[in-house]
């Protein structure tokens, strides 16, 4: 494997949050070509992607947020042809559409907590016709089209995607190798690196600009502040639904943001060349991938925190000049500190997550530099970080499944009060 197949994979452009951007394809593929106003909109969805859409904000939707709404606008806009892009296509037409569907309790979703992997299902009914649509497996994979009883698309689903085997691989590599790989980016690679960078650096500071002076003070303190509240910015005008695009790391923008910022701006301060920071962030990156494979996709627990702090704590380790034994130590300080941080979905708290998320980065950087790592014999931190990240997962997927249960039904009472007529 080289770090261009990696990237190609894994450091992505998006607009807005992944999850809500699948449920609006699905729902735009299931009202395609039908005839007839919108009667109703029913929505099943697995639970992971139900908190991932609970209350994260919608692009270029005047920051209307939430699962419903992203159904809406999805089936308002009728057409799935650019894909998880598909907001960009909305009008004051299709907010009208949409609005009237919410005002008026004709879409409504129902949670399927059988379904393990990602799973988004449709169907719609207009005043003259029907349709459905199913995506399963990860965001774009569209397996079954109906209209009007009529199949007009079906494919299998896969039980694993290219990117599921490339976080697998990854996952497998002693951390030796993967500083290896990360070695040796070309050109082109670098300018994709950069390009991302420059994508979440862009909204990070224009995310400052929403928040109130006295808190955005606190960031003139140091630069540690600085960077940490940078990425909290970026995050929040991310999930409020600001209309700027970024590159996103493992399946999400917040993983990009987390992960890529501190370390550009922490090279500068040091002085260091963009061909340290960009080896720095291609290693940060794979560490981010291997730990989401042991976190899943969307877990229990904040992948911003654990797989994007994880990945920054040990470019920053690489970017000071350690190796790989001071990496392990600072993998072996992220999970024995912020494990058990919870995912309660994507949505404008996430960017205080990530903000605590940076500064832990620092911290188990900082002290692995200096050789201290908190020991083996504590809790589950294991006797390398590869073998930490493999106890962290065991917390993340089968530890935390009844909190991941309770979360869900939180989340289920108060929409279920809030749709009450």
């Amino acid at each position: 494997m080289n770090i261009s197949d990696f990237l190609k994979e894994e450091w992505v452009p998006a607009l807005g949050c992944t999850e809500p951007a699948s449920i609006a394809l699905c729902t735009a593929a299931a009202s395609e070509g039908l005839e007839g106003n919108i009667e109703k909109v029913a929505l099943t969805v697995d639970p992971k992607i139900y908190k991932n859409c609970y209350a994260v904000g919608i692009p270029a939707s005047s920051h209307k947020t939430g699962i419903l709404w992203a159904a809406a606008i999805g089936a308002s806009i009728r057409d799935p042809s650019p894909g998880l892009e598909c907001f960009g296509r909305i009008t004051p037409a299709v907010m009208d559409e949409a609005g009237t569907l919410i005002k008026e309790h004709r879409a409504g979703v129902t949670v399927d907590t059988a379904k393990k992997d990602l799973y988004i299902s449709c169907k719609i009914e207009t005043s003259k016709e029907t349709g459905e649509a199913i995506i399963s497996g990860y965001h774009t994979n569209l397996i079954r089209v109906v209209k009007n009883g009529k199949v007009v698309l079906e494919r299998p689903a896969k039980e694993k995607g290219a990117i599921t085997l490339l976080r697998e691989k990854i996952a497998a590599m002693p951390i030796e190798e993967l500083i290896g790989i990360s070695e040796k980016i070309t050109q082109a690679d670098g300018k994709k690196l950069q390009e991302g960078i420059a994508l979440n650096l862009k909204i990070a500071e224009h995310g400052l600009s929403l928040f109130p002076e006295r808190f955005v003070k606190l960031a003139s303190t140091d630069a540690l502040t600085r960077m940490s509240m940078l990425v909290c910015a970026g995050v929040y005008a991310r999930m409020w639904g600001e209309d700027f695009p970024v590159m996103s790391l493992s399946g999400s923008g917040n993983k990009g943001i987390t992960a890529s910022i501190p370390i550009a701006v922490h090279a500068k301060v040091l002085g260091k060349s963009s061909a340290d920071a960009q080896r720095a962030l291609a290693l940060a990156c794979l560490l981010t991938s291997a730990t989401t494979h042991h976190l899943g996709s969307l877990s229990a627990v904040c992948g911003c925190s654990n797989a994007a702090g994880i990945g920054l704590s040990a470019g920053l380790v690489l970017l000071e000049g350690g190796g790989a034994s001071e990496i392990s130590l600072a993998i072996n300080n992220m999970v024995g500190n912020v494990t058990g941080m919870i995912c309660d979905g994507a949505k404008i708290g996430c960017a205080l997550k990530t903000m605590t998320a940076v500064d832990a980065a620092f911290r188990a950087s900082s002290l692995a530099l200096s050789g201290i790592g908190i020991p083996k014999t504590d809790g589950i931190v294991g006797e390398t970080g590869i073998l930490s990240l493999e106890n962290l997962g065991r917390i993340a997927t089968s530890g935390m499944i009844s909190t991941d249960s309770e979360i869900l039904k939180i989340m289920q009472e108060k929409l279920r009060r809030q749709s009450t007529p």
